[in-house]
């Protein structure tokens, strides 16, 4: 295994990750104010899923998202 070229595709994966699941919680949370689904002060329970099936790797990460 290159390690170089392992790490470099991880942070790019990563990165991709973390930008489109930041734009996405977002778009969600202010569609569901514009809605009146939320008032703006909640705390959302979260949860991210991590597999990778060709390696059996599940893991999970269970969080809060506090809006205010």
């Amino acid at each position: 295994m290159n390690e170089d070229v392992f790490n470099a595709s991880l942070r790019k994966f990563l990165k991709q990750v973390g930008v489109t699941s930041q734009r996405e919680i977002e778009k969600a949370v202010r569609d569901a104010l514009d809605a009146g689904k939320l008032k703006g002060h909640e705390k959302l329970p979260a949860k991210m899923v991590l597999t990778i099936g060709s390696i059996s790797l599940s893991h999970e990460i269970n969080d809060e998202i506090e809006l205010g």
